[in-house]
């Protein structure tokens, strides 16, 4: 690995370990992990919805509520405020949390499918599982907190 490469990860390592940061993002996390399941049982229970194709309404609704959050509290000193910026940052933190949700809806499936966990505690587990990947590409490509 050469000096610049090893730096750049070393940057990016440093700028993960924020206190406040982290401790704001899982706060946000909190929230968010209480829409999802608010949204996930009522479509579930109300809507008769499966527990996939609830998850993924939920998730989305969730993302929603808590990029408007981070954006405004958790990463406000991050990023331009123009419209485009605004755009750009909502679009990458969609795609970004993706991977993130795709680890939680395999927990989230596997708890149910495998070991019958009730859908509502497979959910929050699969997110706390989520969370860590979150943070991590939330914090570097979302909002590039090394930049800093």
């Amino acid at each position: 690995m050469t000096d610049s490469l090893l730096e750049a990860v070393r940057m990016r390592a440093r700028a993960l370990v924020s206190v406040t940061r982290f401790s704001q993002f899982a706060g946000v996390g909190v929230v968010g992990a209480a829409v999802d399941n608010g949204v996930l049982l009522l479509l579930v229970e109300l809507a008769e919805l499966g527990f996939v194709s609830a998850k993924v309404i939920a998730w989305v609704v969730a993302i929603a509520v808590i990029f408007t959050i981070n954006e405004s509290w958790t990463f406000s000193t991050f990023g331009a405020m123009s419209p485009r910026a605004l755009l750009k940052r909502l679009l990458r933190s969609y795609t970004v949390r993706f991977g993130g949700f795709l680890v939680t809806l395999g927990v989230y499936t596997a708890l149910i499918e495998l070991f019958g966990v009730w859908y509502l505690l497979a959910n929050v587990v699969g997110i706390g599982v989520g969370f860590f990947v979150n943070y991590t590409f939330e914090s570097l490509f979302t909002w590039k907190v090394h930049r800093e």
